[in-house]
């Protein structure tokens, strides 16, 4: 269902945000993020002149390449579009990420590794989206492999049969809240809801 219809408005601004999982012939993980800002109208910034509307006032990306168990193996960053002569200087830094896992805590460890006037902070909050991208990339693979392994094991395997599990997601949002009807159909060991 979309949003409801909106009051008479212009279009001023449009940020877009795209992620993108890979698995790679190595048997690691690329994960991709782009941002970009996009104005509609024309303006002019003291270091690139007039930006015409259309084109990005920031345009940035980044690869993370982690492995199954979401360990940052290597990171590139590239800035192609800044509104400051110079803001591409830092993308280096973004190597300073190696060794993290992406999970809880990320944030804080990014801004002790490349906050402040060691970063870019659009390439810092392209980093939220990137975790969840990679979490959609590589779990679902790696529990339908799983399952296959046991399937070849024992052809009668269905899943239901599944080993003592941790659950991260629990009560993380509304729809994975211990109480709710996701978590009593999928991880039924940690339903706290009426019984």
């Amino acid at each position: 269902m979309p949003l409801s219809r909106p009051a008479d408005r212009d279009h001023i601004h449009t940020r877009t945000v795209t992620c993108q999982g890979f698995r790679r012939k190595d048997g690691l993980w690329d994960i991709e993020g782009h941002i970009t800002d996009i104005k509609t109208y024309a303006f002019t910034n003291d270091d690139r002149g007039e930006i015409p509307p259309g084109e990005p006032v920031h345009g940035m990306w980044i690869r993370v390449t982690i492995g199954d168990d979401l360990v940052i193996r290597a990171v590139e960053a590239v800035t192609d579009y800044a509104p400051f002569h110079g803001c591409d200087a830092i993308t280096p830094n973004y190597e300073n990420l190696v060794g993290l896992k992406l999970g809880p805590g990320l944030r804080k460890q990014i801004r002790d590794r490349v906050g402040g006037v060691h970063g870019c902070t659009h390439l810092n909050e392209l980093m939220g989206p990137v975790a969840t991208t990679a979490f959609q990339t590589v779990f679902p693979i790696l529990a339908r492999e799983s399952l296959e392994a046991k399937k070849q094991d024992d052809p009668s395997a269905d899943g239901a049969s599944k080993p003592a599990r941790r659950m991260p997601l629990i009560n993380t949002c509304h729809g994975w809240r211990s109480d709710g009807a996701a978590v009593k159909r999928i991880a039924p060991e940690f339903y706290t809801g009426d019984k």
